[in-house]
């Protein structure tokens, strides 16, 4: 499984490169806190795994990287290719980006 550390992730959004996050924690937990990606919990990941793009690369986040890395493994067995998991998910933004952001 790939997987990106936060930093890399920042440098893709300062950048504006093209990708597509998915955060896949409860929807209670994306309204406290989140990265802008799309929220779809990881129990309907393979349900509406339609709505994710094929044709970039997608980041797939959750609180601490259990979650999305499940996410990449369920995913990657329906024939993705393109992913890659949020290493330390939005923890490890707070400790290593944004000392601000609220996590629980």
């Amino acid at each position: 499984m790939k997987e990106i550390t936060v930093q890399e992730l920042k440098s893709m959004m300062d950048q504006n490169e093209e990708f597509q996050l998915i955060d896949v924690r409860e929807t209670f937990e994306y309204e406290v806190s989140h990265l802008n990606g799309i929220n779809i919990p990881l129990a309907g990941i393979l349900i509406e795994s339609d709505k994710l793009s094929k044709d970039r690369p997608v980041i797939i986040q959750c609180r601490s990287g259990k979650r999305s890395a499940q996410a990449v493994m369920l995913l990657e067995q329906q024939g993705f290719t393109n992913l890659s998991n949020l290493k330390g998910g939005i923890l490890a933004w707070k400790e290593e980006i944004d000392p601000e952001i609220d996590v629980y």
